[in-house]
């Protein structure tokens, strides 16, 4: 979802689409806490508006309903990059996984160095990726060093993750594109060399 025009309220506040309401006040007053102004050490004001926004919305039953239908419409028809066919064992598929989830990491932190962290359910859903199985390709790219968790929670490239995906030939291996048209503007602008 792009961020300023339709933003993942449930990735704003790093909860699941599941989440109950308590669960999302807890993390709300986390966040709310964290990025408040007021706040010295960890102060954003364009953060804690974000954060207000997704709270406002999914704190409220009929608004968040309203947002959960069109969530849903935008779900499916989000990014797609593996077909129904990939098998989830397949070696070449989770290989796939990797350098997808490094590519996406290394354009979000190319398009905004000071937040450049995807949370794990946004990354679930764009790579079309099971949870427990997300949670290894995760666990095989901190071993190597080439992603971090950031203070908000969300994974991030580290500069060994930005070598690799440079010697990896970037978004595209052999000329074959890792994604399809109609992508998302933050990989968009990565493949084009721009942002």
């Amino acid at each position: 979802m792009a961020k300023s025009e339709n933003p993942d309220h449930y990735e704003v506040l790093q909860v699941s689409p599941r989440a109950d309401n308590e669960t999302i006040q807890r993390i709300f007053r986390h966040l709310a806490k964290r990025f408040h102004p007021d706040n010295t050490e960890s102060g954003d004001p364009d953060r804690f508006k974000v954060v207000m926004e997704a709270f406002r919305v999914l704190s409220h039953p009929n608004l968040r309903a309203k947002y959960d239908a069109q969530y849903e419409q935008i779900r499916e028809s989000h990014w797609r990059i593996f077909d129904q066919e990939t098998s989830v064992s397949d070696v070449a598929a989770d290989r796939r996984i990797r350098v997808a989830a490094l590519s996406l990491l290394y354009a979000a932190r190319r398009n905004d160095p000071d937040r450049p962290g995807i949370g794990v359910v946004e990354l679930e859903r764009i790579l079309g990726c099971p949870e427990q199985h997300m949670k290894f390709h995760l666990w095989y790219l901190r071993e190597n060093g080439w992603i971090q968790r950031t203070e908000s929670g969300a994974f991030a490239i580290t500069a060994i993750g930005v070598d690799r995906v440079l010697e990896l030939g970037g978004p595209a291996k052999n000329g074959v594109p890792l994604l399809e048209a109609g992508d998302e503007p933050v990989v968009a602008a990565y493949r084009n060399g721009s942002g």
